[in-house]
């Protein structure tokens, strides 16, 4: 049975969306996750929603405990993730406004658990291919179905933040062959691979990074406006999208049976 886990928000943890909800608290070896969590059924599928910087938007992305997020997820039976996150276009034809679903990306954290296994174990799980190429053809799908302008691939590479990038490093980005920017994708999607759990992202394009000289240089508020502008479309996207999720044998979940020593 399908049960999908969202994380982000975007407006769907509003108990008004939900049928039969619950708000829930899960506690997890690794801590409390970032909030409590809202249950219940939308457009007829399970779903779990959970607010990754809080219900407050008050926990800074390195703060994140991403590990109690997705065990909690994991735990509660969860066999997708969709995650929704604001990103910056580092490309001329990704625009603000638009919807991104990467296929890969980057890594430029530096401060953050990236392993459920930190003792006794070692993983080393694949990364070749991160992000789940059915749930991304899906949402591309639907995306294109709802008339919604979106890009079915891109490379995401994810800085530790909480402070935006120099035009030094965002061009740099640029020249490393990235089309987006943000501070939260990695190391969920690790471990949403190291517990077996397939996970997509809706990348939602807020800005420009500072390498366009046209434009002037992101700030909070502008990423909160059209994040807000976009709500709609992103609700609309996902609740069309989860009577459509599959539970079969994808390679997602194959991953970790392999990769402990």
């Amino acid at each position: 049975m399908v049960k999908v886990g969202i994380i982000g928000g975007s407006g769907l943890d509003d108990p008004k969306l939900l049928e039969n909800f619950e708000i829930i608290d899960v506690t997890t070896p690794f801590g409390q996750p970032s909030s409590s969590i809202t249950q219940g059924t939308l457009n007829g599928v399970e779903v779990a929603i959970l607010a990754r910087h809080g219900k407050k938007h008050q926990i800074l992305p390195s703060n994140v405990n991403y590990r109690a997020n997705v065990w909690a997820l994991k735990e509660l039976g969860c066999t997708h993730i969709i995650a929704t996150t604001a990103v910056g276009s580092l490309r001329e034809d990704i625009m603000p406004g638009h919807l991104i679903f990467p296929d890969q990306f980057i890594d430029r954290t530096t401060k953050r658990s990236q392993s459920f296994y930190d003792k006794n174990r070692v993983c080393h799980i694949p990364m070749a291919e991160p992000f789940c190429p059915k749930l991304r053809k899906l949402l591309s799908e639907t995306a294109s179905s709802l008339g919604i302008v979106a890009h079915r691939s891109g490379t995401v590479i994810t800085i530790e933040g909480p402070r935006f990038s120099s035009k030094a490093e965002s061009h740099m980005f640029r020249m490393w062959g990235a089309h987006i920017i943000n501070m939260s994708t990695v190391p969920e999607v690790v471990l949403a691979r190291e517990a077996g759990i397939c996970y997509m992202i809706i990348a939602q394009v807020t800005d420009f990074d500072c390498w366009r000289d046209s434009t002037e240089p992101v700030t909070i508020d502008e990423v909160l406006k059209v994040m807000h502008e976009n709500s709609e479309k992103v609700k609309s996207l996902i609740k069309e999208l989860l009577p459509i999720i599959a539970y079969n044998d994808c390679a997602c979940k194959e991953s970790i049976k392999t990769a402990l020593i």
